[in-house]
């Protein structure tokens, strides 16, 4: 297994590509409430402007309306045959309550812009209007927006018309309509607020909306960036754990061939070590490479098995056979009981299964012990038990002891940590489940479960 060294190089770069991760998500999930809240406000806004502008646009043509509705009428009396005087008191120029001309009131002004009718309006409040009349002088009709009493607490905002009238007494003179527009502004402000205080609800509301569907929408891309962490660090440990396995058999290798190189004069017979040392070496290589090549296109999804019709319990009892002399020699004996269990399955890679298992167990049984390989077929599935008679699991190894170059404490020499790893990778291509327990009294037990239809 690789050094403290090398597993804190590796737990250091994997904290930082989670936090790097971590940042980007969360601003792309920022950005993105970032983007409907803009888009809501400039929605919301367009809608305001429109809004306001067409009520406020509404209401002054009404107003402007009722204006010339109230000059009209006294232009009628002005104008007509009867040829009331202009400064007669009886004009009905005063205010108006109900009816299509109520709150307005009129003034009637000379050609100098003096009071004709009433003449008891007071020139500090603001009437007539003057800079309407000058611009209806010289313009022909005038109105324009001003304020009654400007600058005290009886300030009143109005509308004003000036317009000329033709009197058969005097001549020319000038209707100046005013309008309350107290009203007016009141809609107008209410609805002003309501837009404003509803934007911002709605603006709140979006932002809340968009913060929820973004945390949705990111979930795809957390659980890749996630993804992509786990493959770069089983790619990163890989690469690490098998120079780590490579690095010892190198190092008797060359050793062997410096020795072999000091004594280059001997005899063969007297540096037979070294050769036998270098042979050894290089069939732990050729093992492990291939392991190593078998996994590695496992994970590429370069392996393909074949699904063919075969029975376990024959796989498994030839499988066995072949490993009764590696037995015999440690003084290990093979108890097979296979049992007719027929699957759709690949025959290599199953009889590959047995093996690794097998030779497990005998790896692990003392001398004098036995192994026990069972084939049981139970309803919709085959069953493989291989059992060991040495010092069983550690509770702390069985969360990994199907990881890759994960060897336990007090295991045997000369292993890898990859057997068991191609186990699972078998089991789980042929889509069945393989477990690993402790029996009584003593020694280890797995259990691989095979579907019978493949």
């Amino acid at each position: 297994m690789p050094d403290g060294t090398e597993l804190g190089s590796v737990d250091a770069a994997e904290a930082a590509a989670v936090a790097a991760d971590g940042r980007l998500v969360t601003g792309v999930g920022r950005r993105l409430v970032l983007w409907a809240a803009g888009t809501t406000l400039l929605v919301l806004i367009g809608l305001g402007i429109a809004l306001y502008v067409a009520v406020s646009s509404s209401l002054s043509s009404t107003g402007v309306r009722q204006l010339d509705a109230r000059a009209a009428d006294l232009r009628r009396l002005i104008e007509g045959p009867s040829g009331r005087p202009p400064d007669g008191d009886d004009l009905p120029t005063g205010g108006l309550f109900g009816g299509p001309t109520s709150g307005t009131f009129v003034l009637i002004l000379d050609q100098s812009g003096h009071l004709i009718v009433p003449r008891s309006v007071s020139t500090s409040s603001g009437l007539p209007d003057t800079a309407s009349f000058t611009a209806a002088k010289g313009g022909g009709r005038d109105v324009r927006l001003a304020t009654i009493n400007a600058g005290t607490a009886n300030a009143t905002p109005v509308r004003v018309l000036t317009t000329p009238v033709q009197s058969m007494q005097v001549g020319t003179v000038y209707l100046q309509v005013f309008q309350d527009r107290t009203a007016e502004e009141r809609t107008l402000n209410v609805l002003l607020g309501v837009l404003l205080v509803g934007g911002l609800i709605i603006l709140v509301v979006a932002a809340g909306v968009g913060t929820i569907y973004s945390r949705r929408a990111l979930v795809p891309i957390r659980e890749s960036l996630t993804a992509q962490r786990r493959a770069l660090r089983r790619q990163r440990e890989f690469a690490a754990d098998a120079s780590h396995e490579l690095r010892t058999p190198l190092t008797v290798v060359r050793a062997s061939v410096e020795y072999l190189r000091r004594h280059a004069e001997e005899p063969v017979a007297q540096v037979g070590d070294a050769l036998d040392d270098i042979d050894a070496e290089v069939d732990h290589l050729t093992r492990l490479v291939e392991e190593l090549l078998l996994l590695a296109r496992s994970d590429s999804g370069a392996v393909s098995l074949e699904r063919t019709p075969v029975d376990l319990g024959e796989v498994a009892a030839d499988a066995a056979s072949s490993l009764s002399q590696t037995a015999s020699e440690r003084g290990i004996t093979i108890a097979a009981q296979p049992e007719p269990a027929p699957l759709l399955g690949d025959a290599a890679r199953l009889r590959q299964l047995v093996v690794i298992l097998v030779d497990n167990a005998i790896a692990h049984s003392p001398r004098g012990g036995t192994v026990s390989v069972t084939v049981r077929r139970a309803a919709g599935h085959a069953q493989l038990v291989v059992e060991d008679e040495g010092d069983g699991l550690r509770e702390d190894d069985l969360p990994r002891i199907f990881e890759r170059f994960w060897r336990g404490a007090g295991a045997p020499p000369g292993g890898a940590g990859l057997g068991l790893a191609i186990a699972h990778w078998i089991v789980t291509a042929h889509g069945g489940t393989i477990t690993a327990e402790n029996r009584e009294p003593r020694g280890a037990r797995f259990v691989v479960d095979l579907p019978a239809g493949g």
